[in-house]
This record gives structure tokens, sequence and C-alpha cells, in this order.
């Protein structure tokens, strides 16, 4: 039997959330995938070209505000693990978020004539704030609602599969109004606020009304000490798991930064069809998060995440293969790179949350809030960086990206490696991350166990309700702390 089996085998008795709670939990994630996809696609062009700031001065508070956003992400995830109400750890920051961000989404989705690059930066800000303590809490959230091996693998795919149909939804907005609401476009995008407006709230009431939250029970040793942060960061798995989320964010970013370069000219599709075969792309997700999920659960998440990385490369080069405006083919081929690389944040979210179980035993502390900021900074990092090297490789190999421009065939060719090999070479570095990688559901299940029974001997002492939170403080239980590579 292998340690994947052992450790299902070991928490087959855990209970787990049914499906519709499940979908409940994960169903903020629509509104906020949505607005990140127009954060990441459509805002820029729209405050450049409807709103008239420049593209230079669009670009420099985009990154302003990242470089800004990345610094707060690790703050705020150290405050939510010292957070304790009597209504949960991570629930009144999800609540806290909502009307954050539908300022924010009204601000920006809304801007009033002459709004210039300050009142971008301003309200970027105010929005990226929003995101982080929406997506901190809620990934952190999970770790406390899944805690057995399996089953995290199981909520983070189908949070990952929600979230995917926000951007699909979002995609498909022309087709569904008829062509009346077109993203990207001056008059639709208040339209597409709105909507990311009035959904928010809905979704996080369905989410903080019918998702259960236990807060591991308060001990002695659960104060704010920078050294812990620190032991905690550095440990070798999270080591592996920042650098391997890292480089995995920066092989599909490197597509992104050149994706309508690369289909519109060298592939030869017009700018229609190129936005349409997104929409493969990114649906495959809502197949491949399940699919994914339940790989990892037969054969653990780090050999999953493995092999997920090699058929990445695979797809990845079979697509380049595909000849040019050949569009059915090419659609395939991104339904094939979608869904591999759909495995990587929600495989890389469930083991973070198994090395938070891991410092807690250790450490006798919640440091899950700290670990998830850090992944989700690198992949900040890796959206930010990946422009800074693409696109100097491909002023290096003569492409011109200037409207109407005509490209040399040996540009066209410099364009297409850019598009082949970056994105391999950062994929195949971020799985081989993972050999050798020792906290597998085996170890993990000791852990789980180890940690259950130090719950209940604290509970014993001081009953407790579901919340858990505004419990006594209470000395801690000694245990034997042990590591994986």
């Amino acid at each position: 039997m292998n340690s994947a089996a052992r450790g299902a085998t070991a928490s087959a008795g855990a209970g787990r959330l049914s499906l519709p709670a499940v979908l409940a939990f994960s169903s903020t994630g629509v509104p906020v995938t949505v607005l990140a996809l127009a954060l990441g696609v459509f805002l820029p062009r729209y405050f450049a070209g409807h709103i008239g700031i420049s593209l230079v001065a669009v670009g420099a508070a985009f990154t302003i505000v990242r470089l800004i956003d990345i610094a707060f992400d690790p703050f705020i995830g150290a405050v939510m693990d010292r957070t304790r109400t009597p209504i949960g750890r991570y629930r009144p920051w999800m609540i806290a978020g909502v009307p954050v961000m539908m300022l924010g989404v009204y601000k920006l989705f809304n801007p009033p004539v002459g709004a210039g690059e300050g009142y971008l930066i301003l309200w970027l800000l105010v929005i990226y704030a929003a995101l982080s303590i929406l997506t901190l809490a809620h990934a952190a959230w999970a770790a406390a609602i899944a805690t057995s091996y399996h089953d995290r693998s199981r909520v983070y795919g189908w949070m990952h599969a929600v979230g995917v149909a926000g951007s699909v939804g979002l995609l498909l907005l022309p087709v569904l109004t008829g062509g009346r609401v077109e993203p990207g476009t001056g008059e639709s995008m208040p339209t597409i606020g709105w909507i990311i407006i009035i959904g928010i709230p809905l979704t996080t009431a369905l989410c903080v009304l019918f998702s259960p939250e236990k807060v591991a029970p308060k001990t002695a040793r659960e104060t704010f000490d920078l050294k812990e942060y620190w032991q905690a960061l550095k440990r070798p798995e999270m080591v592996r798991l920042i650098a391997a989320d890292l480089a995995l964010a920066l092989g599909p970013g490197t597509t992104a930064a050149i994706y309508v370069f690369f289909f519109h000219d060298a592939k030869g599709f017009t700018y229609a069809e190129t936005s349409i075969l997104l929409v493969p792309f990114i649906g495959a997700g809502l197949l491949g998060a399940p699919v994914w999920a339940a790989i990892a659960q037969r054969f653990g998440k780090h050999q999953t995440l493995m092999g997920a990385a090699v058929c990445y490369a695979v797809f990845q080069t079979i697509l380049m293969a595909i000849p040019k405006a050949l569009f059915v083919p090419t659609a395939i081929g991104m339904f094939a790179v979608g869904f591999t690389s759909s495995a990587f944040i929600l495989l890389v979210r469930a083991m973070v949350a198994d090395v938070g179980d891991a410092i807690r035993l250790e450490q006798g502390k919640e440091q899950v809030g700290l670990l998830y900021a850090m992944v989700t900074s690198t992949q900040k990092v890796g959206a930010a960086i990946s422009v800074g090297i693409i696109f100097p490789v491909l002023s290096l190999v003569g492409y011109n990206a200037a409207d109407n421009a005509v490209n040399t065939p040996e540009a066209i060719f410099g364009l297409e490696m850019c598009y082949l090999f970056a994105p391999i070479v950062f994929v195949l570095v971020g799985g081989a991350c993972f050999f050798g990688y020792g906290l597998n559901a085996e170890r993990h299940a000791e852990i789980r166990e180890r940690l259950d029974a130090r719950d209940r001997a604290i509970e014993m002492e001081e009953p407790i309700t579901e919340s858990l939170t505004l419990s006594a403080t209470l000395p801690d239980v000694p245990v034997e702390p042990r590591r994986a590579d």
C-alpha cells in the first residue's frame, strides 16, 4: 500500500463537508475571479483607451500598487492568525472585506470625467487590499474546514473550479447578452462593475452563513513572535512550496504577457478569435480542478503536481506544433494546456495547509494565514516580473509589437520560441521542487492525529463552543516535534 493510500485509511473517519456546503463556501470565488480577470486583462485597456490615461501611466500605476500589495499580504496574514472573535477567526475578515471591495469596484468601474493616475492608484490600492483580505481569509478558512490530507485536495479543487466558472462567465458575457455587454469596452465596464458589486455580498453571505469554522484552542504560546514566523517560513517544505509556486506562476505568466502577440502574429488568428481561444483555456479548469483533486487523493499531492508539470510541457509543445489558423485543433490544444495548469494553484494551496498543521504541532500556534500570504505574494511577484523577463527577450530577437507592424520571419520565430520554451522551463523547475518532498499523506495523518489529541486535551480543561474563539489561555501540551524534509 502506498503512502497516499495509508493516509487515506488513517483519515477515513474524518468528517467531510457535503458537496452543497463546499459549493456554498466556494461561491465567493465567482465575483473575486471575475474582478481578478477584469483587473488583469480589461481594466488597463479601459483606463488607457476609454478614460484617456497614458499607457505608460496606467502601467506605472498597476506596478506601484502591485509592489505595495506584495508587502501588505504577509502583514494581514499574520494579523488574521492572531484574530479570535465570537464568530470565528476568518469569518469576520470575510465580512469586513466586502464593503471595501464594493466601494473600490464602484470607483474603478465608474470613474469620473478627468480621472487621472492618482485616482487610479488610490482605488487600485483599495481594490487590492480588499482582494488580499478576502482571498487570504478564504484560503486559510478552507484549511480549517478540511483538515484531512485528501479532503483538502477535494475542497481546494472545488474552490478552484467555482472560481473558473466566474472567469468563463465573464468571457461569455458577449454571447450571453447578445453583444450588449462586452468586457473591455467603455460602455460595458460599469455593468461588469455592478455585477461584481451585487455578487460579492450575496456569495459571501452564502459562505459565512453556511460554513462551519472551528478555531484551534488557544494555548499559552500563541503570541506574536517574529522569530517563530521566520522559522515557519524557512522550513524545508515551505521553501520548496514558495520556490515552486513562483516558478509555476512564471510559466503561464510568460505566455499571458505575449498571448495576443503569439496567436495573432504567429498563429494568424484575428483578435476576436484570439479572445475566444481563452474560453477553452480557462474553462478547462472547471473539469481539471476536480479531476486533479481526485488524482491527488489516489497518488498524493506532490506526486500529482509533478505529473501535471510534465503533462503541461507535453501539451504546450503540441500546441506549438499545430499549423497556423486552425481554430478547432488550437482550441483543443488550449483546453489541454489549461486542464494541466489548473492543477498548480489548487495543489500548492492544499499543501500549504498541510505545512500549517505541522507548524501548529511544533509551535502551538496558528500560522496558516502567514503561509498563504507568502504563496499569494509569489503569485503576484510572478505576474509582476514575467513581463520584465519576456519583453526584453522579444526585443533582443527583433520583434516589433507596434500595431500593424510587419515582423521578419526571424522575429516571429523568436516569438514562437519564447512562447514555447519559457513556460516549459519554469513549469518543469516548479515540478522538480517536489523531488524528495516528505510531507505525504501518511506523515500528515500522524500530524493530524497528534494535533487532534492535543486539542481534545485542552478542550477537556475548558469546554468550548464551535466558535471557540473567546476561550481562556491554557497551558500547552508538550509534544515532540518531527520535521519533514
